[in-house]
């Protein structure tokens, strides 16, 4: 291999190495202010929340998260309007399909709500383990301004939901059986709500607050997760 081919080869493994950590989340300590610099400087006030894409044959996955995403929103200091309003106004404009607007040209949206942004959510993965009490995820979320067309915020979250009940340490064997019992009968009984507000909040819980937070304009240096998350496991 001659010597330029040598200088190639090293500059590629370096850069698939730094693809890699950041990939990761390692070798770097994140901040609010360097992952989502466009959320700051772009200082939406309202978010408009779109049906979530859902690539996923569970119907009621889709319904879930476009429910319990609301709240964790304005627990981060925006006005959020309300969902179901939302998506029967888009409804009656042919517009309650968000993958028609994915790429698109948002403006119409901040024409007709006055929204600032709108939220895109994809479900990739939803889908239940009912022996072990899991609910193995994998969802997206997109902020993109109504104004600019910029996304402001990204985060995809990959890993499991745990429903398993703890152990209560005695029973032996039949313990064991009653408690894995519980735990199919339960996983498969959940109310998908709950399920999908535990992954909204871990994805919101990294946000830029907005300008209804008494921190709003203070959080630039607050530590903050990468914006890829694999093999979380996240608890009730």
């Amino acid at each position: 291999m001659t010597p330029k081919l040598h200088q190639i080869a090293g500059l590629t493994l370096l850069g698939l190495s730094s693809l890699f950590l950041h990939s990761c989340g390692l070798g770097k300590d994140y901040t609010r202010g360097a992952l989502y610099p466009h959320l700051y400087n772009d200082k939406p006030k309202s978010i408009l929340i779109m049906p979530p894409i859902n690539e996923t044959n569970q119907v009621e996955a889709k319904d879930s998260f476009f429910a319990t995403l609301m709240v964790p929103l304005a627990e981060q200091g925006y006005y959020v309007f309300s969902p179901f309003l939302a998506k029967e106004l888009m409804q009656q404009e042919s517009a309650a399909d968000a993958e028609l607007f994915f790429q698109a040209d948002l403006y119409p949206f901040a024409e007709v709500f006055g929204a600032d942004a709108s939220l895109f959510t994809i479900i990739h993965r939803w889908e239940k383990k009912a022996l072990v009490g899991d609910i193995l995820i994998d969802v997206e979320y997109i902020l993109r301004s109504t104004h600019t067309g910029e996304t402001l915020f990204s985060r995809r979250i990959a890993g499991v939901l745990d429903l398993s009940t703890p152990p209560n340490g005695g029973g032996g064997l039949a313990g064991m059986l009653a408690t894995l019992f519980v735990d199919m009968v339960r996983t498969a009984l959940t109310d998908k709500a709950l399920a999908a507000s535990c992954a909204n909040k871990e994805c919101v819980s990294d946000m830029p607050v907005g300008i209804y937070h008494p921190n709003y304009g203070k959080d630039k240096k607050t530590p903050a997760k990468a914006s890829t998350l694999e093999g979380v496991r996240l608890q009730q």
